[in-house]
């Protein structure tokens, strides 16, 4: 029934699981302590497999992907000489002033990086000040890159995307740079455990009023992960470490083309990628009403390891999923072959 999946890939690197920051619940559970990281030769040949399989880019995360130093840009050099789109993923950590921020994002730059995405917030700035934040910024703006900010949302926090713009440091490199527009993306912070439900703004949790608006997640069977311990990941969510059915091999023994064959043709996956881990949650509650989901989750990927994690949302899944093959198929041809937005997608 189910046709192959298209192209259009991202590779997603973690050279390491440390971190400069000990955020409270940090979804890869990183933290200075935390020493895992991957060697360069299995690295290099990561990338080199998604440039054979035609991934289009290569992002590299963590930890705190910085924190390995001299290889990260021959890592970048290799994902450009490779054809292959690269982004960083940082805290800003190494912005210790302006001039040691120009001095970084020029050797990124001379590397052949593309786009960079700052992580900020009320957990965040407990270990990286927003001022080296904004000269990462300032920096990076200077040189043409593209860059991006997330800020995560918790209850009663301090820093807003809105708190961020009136800042004088912002205000200025925005003035300085008005033809270079910044993209700047608030998320939840979400607990690491499926039960627990944390505090958040109002309207921002899932429930019966809002759960058709939620759409499919973008993540899994479209960005792959290869972590710090070498596993492969079918997807970039937080979490993914808790989630033993997301590791789709390891890169020192599995091809990474052979680790995706493998996660497309899993009907789980394919349906949150259709549907989203929320709008499942919703269907399962339907068949068994002791199921509850509502107003519990605002970030998807807490949503995601409810239905790995619940015996009675697996339980549920596992008798009941053959009802929902009909609409997962037709879904997939929608999305990736009607409306031609991947060509070499679902036949």
């Amino acid at each position: 029934m189910f046709g192959r999946l298209g192209t259009g890939r991202i590779l997603s690197l973690m050279p390491t699981w440390q971190c400069t920051a000990a955020c409270d619940a940090c979804g890869t559970h990183s933290s200075p302590a935390v020493r895992t990281r991957l060697s360069t030769s299995d690295m290099q040949a990561a990338i080199r497999q998604a440039a054979e399989a035609g991934y289009e880019a290569v992002g590299f995360t963590g930890g705190e992907a910085t924190l390995a130093g001299r290889v990260l840009l021959e890592l970048i050099e290799l994902s450009k000489s490779l054809g292959l789109a690269t982004r960083l993923v940082t805290n800003g950590h190494w912005a210790r002033g302006p001039d040691r921020a120009r001095t970084k994002i020029d050797d990124f730059v001379s590397a052949g990086l593309d786009e960079i995405n700052f992580s900020t917030g009320d957990q965040h700035v407990r270990f990286v000040p927003l001022q080296r934040v904004l000269d990462g910024m300032y920096a990076s703006l200077a040189r043409g890159l593209r860059v991006a900010l997330m800020v995560e949302i918790t209850d009663r926090r301090r820093v807003t995307a809105e708190s961020i713009r009136e800042m004088p440091g912002y205000v200025a490199l925005s003035r300085r740079f008005p033809d270079s527009p910044i993209s700047i993306y608030e998320s939840p912070w979400m607990p690491l455990s499926p039960k627990e439900v944390a505090p958040y703004p109002d309207g921002l949790t899932v429930n019966a009023r809002n759960v058709a608006q939620r759409s499919g997640c973008d993540s899994i069977l479209t960005t792959t992960t290869v972590q710090a311990d070498g596993s492969i990941t079918a997807c970039c969510g937080l979490g993914m470490q808790d989630i033993p059915e997301l590791r789709i091999g390891d890169i020192r023994v599995t091809p990474l083309s052979q680790a995706d064959r493998a996660a497309s043709e899993d009907f789980l996956k394919r349906w949150i990628r259709v549907e989203g881990p929320e709008r499942i949650l919703a269907w399962a509650a339907t068949h068994d009403p002791d199921i509850e989901w509502e107003n519990m989750y605002a970030h998807r990927c807490q949503a995601c390891l409810r239905l790995y994690q619940d015996p009675a949302v697996r339980r549920t899944i596992r008798d009941h999923h053959q009802e929902k093959a009909a609409d997962v198929a037709f879904a997939e041809w929608l999305l990736y072959h009607y409306a031609g937005a991947d060509p070499a997608g679902p036949d």
